[in-house]
């Protein structure tokens, strides 16, 4: 019963942990204007972060695409309106950010 008890303790804390981080990031996409034109679920003016995540799942090089298309900007992939550069975001938070749309 003891050991029961402490792996109820043990899941509801990793969850607890595992929110706390989806919230941080979400709330990093927001501190960074990144929710002004995307969503989690919905195209808004680019695309929704999980239609990323889905189109770029089991490519290794795609963190490293993402970053750079993030803080340089691009276009033509989504459309014809082009992602604006995001150089005022730090190196860290813009691959915080897109490793977390990648996990999505």
């Amino acid at each position: 019963m003891l050991k029961i008890k402490k792996l109820v303790v043990f899941s509801t804390i990793l969850v607890i942990c595992c929110l706390q981080t989806v919230m941080a990031n979400e709330e990093l996409a927001r501190s960074n204007n990144c929710l002004a034109c995307h969503s989690v679920d919905n195209k808004i003016i680019g695309p929704a972060f999980k239609d990323v995540a889905a189109k770029y799942k089991g490519d290794d090089s795609a963190t490293a695409t993402l970053v750079n298309k993030v803080k340089n900007g691009g276009g033509g992939v989504w459309g014809d309106i082009p992602m604006p550069p995001n150089a005022a975001a730090s190196d860290a938070d813009i691959e915080t950010l897109v490793k977390w749309i990648l996990s999505l």
